[in-house]
């Protein structure tokens, strides 16, 4: 299906970011699609209830990744648009949507920030963590906007402080034996970008849209069926194998960190951290609920 909503670079000054999603990054998101969603779904529904996919609406998923946001829109609006840096995760997305019998949802590989998705084009746009990495994120929702009709909405889910996760648990964990980045810094590009409520209401509103609000959601992250296997997806997880090579932690390093891991998500086992009996390693995440119109 084609459509003829424009075209667009893959690139805009995010070359760092295509190099890890069409790496290492994006094959392990790609060949894990269902842990990565089973981490990722519980902020689904705040997303899908606020953007109130409706038929007839054009929806835009910004940085749809493996397509989880794009396929459940899909259901519910009558053309989808799909656009990722990241081939391997595409190719995945596509190859779900054909599972699905999906006819009403395309994904384009490029960049976000200056593609060329023609004046008015969509109704909603939403991005389930993907609107973190833009390096001029004034000029990328810029962009956004002007694909949004007038009237039309935007609506986003990013993570709040860091320090307010559960995962920080199992990083200070990790960190005992490991150097890790400073995840306290919020701002800038990269998962903590919009962690300070006031950045996404002063960046939307330089990028000409109004009505912007800022709203606290919680969702439940599904690691693994048990503290090992939670540890094992963790350590197989692009950055973190990045950090261990900065750090030139030898196997022996690595092990104790791995292990350190291993008993700090065994304080999550049975539920979100709570004693519960839902089984497996469930994290509390917390996250923004953006929502904004172009006027």
């Amino acid at each position: 299906m084609t459509d003829g909503v424009g075209s667009g670079a893959v690139d805009s000054g995010n070359s760092g970011q295509a190099a890890a999603w069409n790496g290492y990054e994006g094959r392990h998101w790609a060949d894990h699609q269902d842990r990565f969603d089973a981490l990722n779904d519980g902020a689904n529904g705040p997303l899908l209830g606020a953007a109130k996919p409706a038929p007839g609406d054009r929806v835009l998923d910004i940085g749809c990744g493996n397509g989880r946001i794009a396929r459940l829109a899909a259901a519910h609006a009558a053309y989808v648009l799909g656009i990722d840096l990241s081939a391997p995760m595409l190719e995945r997305a596509r190859a779900s949507a054909a599972a699905e019998g999906l006819g009403n949802v395309e994904f384009v590989q490029g960049d976000a920030q200056v593609y060329g998705f023609g004046e008015g084009a969509f109704d909603v746009a939403v991005s389930r963590f993907g609107v973190m990495f833009f390096a001029d994120p004034v000029a990328g929702f810029g962009n956004v906007g002007r694909a949004l009709r007038s009237g039309g909405r935007l609506v986003f889910v990013c993570p709040q402080r860091f320090d307010r996760m559960d995962q920080a648990t199992v990083f200070a964990a990790v960190g005992e034996h490991v150097r890790l980045p400073d995840f306290s810094q919020a701002g800038g590009t990269g998962p903590q970008a919009f962690a300070d409520p006031g950045r996404p209401r002063r960046v939307l509103a330089e990028a000409g849209f109004v009505d912007v609000a800022v709203e606290e959601v919680e969702g439940v992250q599904y690691w693994g069926a048990d503290a090992e296997d939670a540890a094992g997806f963790l350590f197989g997880w692009g950055p973190l194998r990045h950090w261990l090579r900065e750090a030139g932690a030898d196997a022996g390093t690595e092990e104790r960190a791995r292990r350190a891991a291993v008993e700090a998500f065994r304080g999550f086992e049975g539920g979100a951290g709570d004693g519960g009996d839902e089984g497996g390693v469930r994290l509390v995440g917390r996250y923004w609920l953006v929502s904004a119109v172009r006027p």
